[in-house]
């Protein structure tokens, strides 16, 4: 699965500690399918899972950032040290057919500050976003030397408790319904190497701030937020090796929003700000030719460039398990 994991937030109220530090609360990085990644079958890539037959992932990842941008400006944490973020992540992938697949996820995510200048500050915790989404394998076809195969899929996420989006960088999320339309591209050559290509397009609805009123370009009277919709682009470049037991991924993502407003000058971030960034990351995958079914993956990201965004950075790994859950029905009646 890819797991690039959009986190949303839902109705927000709650008993966090605040300060009016102007320079301490800043945006953390957030998207579609984003803070999490490992490699194993999701709606971003181009794996599929054959008719009844199903991947189970449980994964976890540590990130951290001590630099934000302010606009295009690079500014340090101050007041809030470094800012850590933990994801646990549980998702499904199912086969309903051949070419059509199902996915669903389920993150509980943590953040804190580092002690003792961070200890100002109260973190939060909770579940995240419900996920859902299919795939559908459009063409798959032989040309040249490989083989180009082409996806399209929806996804849907919804906020999954209700916790506050409007305390950043501790918020779990932007607090927004999202539907994400997206196409990919993938040729995969007879040696095992393969590109990969993607775009989306992010609709992303209304998040209720704990206030009545915020700056946008403009004043707004209303506890209602705008979260900018975007364009979320990938590309990948990676190999399988030992008998496809084995794979290695490179990979930019990037984020491009169409609307939104930039983080003020020694203010604290929104979720209407366009968050815009480029990440490098690095993953793999193996799965244990004597264990049939079990597989690890594990995987590297880092922020390179952005507006308004965290200088994130995150580590990952997490545990796979695929299985023809008719076959296991089948042997249950007998």
């Amino acid at each position: 699965m890819n797991i690039s994991l959009k986190i949303n937030i839902g109705n927000k109220h709650s008993n966090f500690k605040k300060n009016s530090f102007p320079t301490t609360l800043l945006l953390i990085l957030l998207f579609q399918f984003t803070i999490f990644s490992a490699k194993a079958q999701t709606p971003t890539d181009a794996v599929m899972m054959s008719s009844k037959n199903a991947c189970i992932l449980v994964g976890y990842d540590f990130g951290q950032f001590d630099h934000y941008w302010e606009g295009d400006y690079l500014r340090v944490n101050q007041t809030i040290a470094t800012v850590k973020r933990s994801t646990i992540l549980p998702m499904a992938a199912i086969g309903i057919v051949d070419r059509l697949n199902i996915y669903l996820s389920l993150p509980y995510v943590q953040t804190k500050s580092s002690e003792p200048n961070g200890g100002k500050f109260e973190g939060a915790k909770g579940f995240q976003d419900f996920g859902i989404a299919l795939k559908y394998k459009a063409l798959d076809k032989t040309l040249g030397s490989g083989e180009l195969t082409l996806f399209s899929t929806i996804g849907y996420s919804t906020p999954a408790s209700n916790y506050l989006s409007d305390y950043m960088p501790y918020s779990l999320g932007l607090g927004a319904p999202e539907v994400a339309l997206r196409g990919i591209a993938q040729y995969h050559l007879k040696n095992g190497l393969y590109m990969r290509g993607m775009i989306a397009y992010l609709w992303r609805g209304y998040t209720e701030a704990e206030r009545d009123y915020y700056y946008n370009n403009g004043s707004y009277y209303s506890a209602l937020m705008d979260v900018p919709n975007a364009w979320n682009y990938e590309g990948a470049l990676g190999v399988w090796l030992l008998k496809n037991s084995l794979k290695f991924e490179l990979s930019y993502i990037g984020l491009n929003p169409t609307s939104g407003d930039d983080i003020r000058a020694y203010n604290a971030a929104q979720p209407t700000n366009k968050i815009n960034y480029g990440k490098i990351g690095i993953a793999a995958q193996y799965y244990f030719p004597s264990i049939k079914g079990l597989g690890v993956v594990c995987n590297y990201n880092k922020v390179v460039n952005g507006l308004n965004t965290a200088k994130f950075s995150n580590i990952g790994a997490g545990l796979t398990y695929q299985f023809n859950f008719n076959k296991t029905q089948q042997q249950d009646a007998q």
